[in-house]
């Protein structure tokens, strides 16, 4: 078996968070092209209506908290973090 080095770990933590780069990108493409077409379908079938802004802001909320966990945004959850605690769990420390 193949022992795993620093730059092996390095290379799988990167392709890891291009993946995790790449599952928020799809994710907002098929919401502005979903959510557009909800927008579409409203104006021209109730227009005195406004329902595209129910799914439009619920879908928008799971967005944004995949953003905020994908990219480590505001410091939360960040791969740094992660890092930190597995070590302090490794390590005992507190």
């Amino acid at each position: 078996m193949k022992k795993v080095t620093k730059n092996d770990e390095a290379y799988l933590r990167a392709k890891k968070r291009v993946a995790e780069l790449k599952g928020f990108y799809a994710h907002l493409i098929v919401f502005v092209i979903v959510n557009m077409i909800l927008v579409i379908i409203n104006l021209v079938l109730t227009p005195r209506f406004l329902w595209f802004l129910i799914p439009l802001l619920g879908w928008g909320v799971g967005l944004f908290f995949h953003a905020v966990f994908g990219f480590g945004l505001f410091g939360v959850f960040t791969k740094e973090w992660e890092e930190r605690k597995i070590k302090q769990y490794m390590g005992g420390e507190s």
